[in-house]
């Protein structure tokens, strides 16, 4: 199995977060892979940037998931451990880079969010990084 090390972003810009939906109709979080020597919040930063055009401030670490598939590019099982941060954005401006193979995103309120999401641990993390992203704003 090959095994990957991912960073992405659960970006927050007031009360709503960001999601994108892929080109498997599959609505998620930005991330992508944390190649060697790279830092993985800095990979977080620039995917969030890259795939959604949004410039985003890490606020804090929201936890990690891990996805197991089958790559038919590949031809083997493929694990990716992602490591999430809380980010937020100064303003609701955003970009989808459809060259990405993203069809659709934007901001959602929680409920709506929590809805759309596809994977229950993506469901999962979006709770939690909520609740701890109100109580760091409220400080």
């Amino acid at each position: 199995m090959l095994v990957r090390n991912c960073a992405g972003g659960v970006v927050f810009f007031e009360d709503k977060v960001f999601l994108l939906k892929n080109e498997k109709d599959e609505w998620v979080f930005p991330k992508g892979v944390v190649r060697n020597g790279d830092l993985a919040s800095e990979i977080a930063l620039r995917r969030v940037k890259e795939e959604t055009g949004i410039f985003a401030q890490i606020v804090s670490t929201a936890g990690y998931t891990s996805y197991e598939f089958f790559s038919v590019t590949r031809q083997k099982p493929v694990c990716n451990k992602i490591i999430w941060y809380i980010m937020k954005s100064l303003n609701d401006y955003y970009k989808i880079n459809n060259e990405e193979n993203f069809s659709g995103g934007g901001y959602f309120n929680i409920d709506e969010a929590i809805r759309l999401i596809t994977y229950s641990q993506d469901k999962a993390l979006l709770n939690l990084s909520f609740q701890r992203f109100k109580e760091m704003i409220a400080v």
